[in-house]
């Protein structure tokens, strides 16, 4: 499946490889915008909308092998030979299940507050709660939609975020299907081990990332290093963007 993007020219062209950058669940390609706007200053940027998300085509199936196969006809609907993955959290997963599918096309792999594990926890029923609710609501603003969210959510961050996503009355994401396939996503199967370079950024506060993962993570991913970002949660890229491209940017000039 290609996916809707958006494609940057490096400012300065150089012979950097481009980076593809990959949201979250309940996200769109403007999710890691923060991270284009200094990424694209020397490398091309690409940016995707997941299937089921954004603008991009709907499908039944959710499963990381799908998601990885729609990265991959995507770099090559836009003829990128190679390129460095990243990802935040499901879009962290997406990157990894590439490794899988075209390991000598991944130049590095960089995983926002995600490991490579079945997590068997379901974090995100509030937030189908609070859409559900502005969807029999029928309310057409994202005003009237932030009014009905804040009776379920009680972070204005995530209401902020979600109503991104809200347009003419519609979410943009396909909210039966990652209702039906949330097992899958906050599943993993495991990938064969890919031994190029890849860096996991945790946030300090952020379930997401513990110590009893490293075992599985040094097996799929035996080059792996780790960045924690002290008092950061799941949101690290926008909670410090400053420290998250610092990381990003030490990793991707060393060889």
């Amino acid at each position: 499946m290609k996916l809707n993007t958006r494609m940057q020219s490096a400012q300065q062209p150089n012979n950097n490889s481009p980076a593809v950058l990959i949201h979250g669940l309940f996200g769109s390609l403007d999710n890691l915008g923060i991270l284009a706007r200094d990424l694209v200053k020397d490398r091309d940027v690409l940016q995707v909308d997941m299937r089921n998300h954004g603008l991009s085509p709907r499908d039944d199936e959710m499963t990381y092998a799908a998601m990885g196969r729609d990265i991959v006809d995507t770099m090559n609907a836009h003829q990128l030979e190679k390129a460095v993955l990243i990802g935040h959290s499901m879009g962290g997963k997406a990157a990894m299940a590439v490794t899988a599918l075209i390991p000598d096309r991944v130049v590095k792999l960089v995983a926002i507050d995600i490991a490579p594990v079945d997590y068997q926890v379901r974090r995100h029923d509030e937030i189908f709660a609070a859409i559900r609710a502005v969807s029999e609501a029928g309310v057409a603003t994202r005003q009237e939609a932030a009014a009905i969210m804040r009776e379920h959510l009680s972070e204005e961050g995530v209401v902020q975020f979600l109503l991104k996503s809200f347009a003419d009355g519609e979410w943009r994401f396909n909210v039966p299907v990652l209702w039906d396939q949330y097992a899958n996503i906050v599943g993993w199967q495991e990938v064969p081990a890919w031994s190029g370079p890849s860096l996991f950024i945790a946030g300090g506060a952020s379930p997401y990332v513990q110590e009893n993962h490293r075992e599985a993570l040094l097996k799929q991913f035996p080059a792996a290093r780790a960045h924690v970002i002290a008092g950061a949660g799941h949101w690290v890229h926008a909670e410090k963007p400053e420290a998250v491209l610092r990381a990003i940017r030490r990793f991707l000039e060393t060889d």
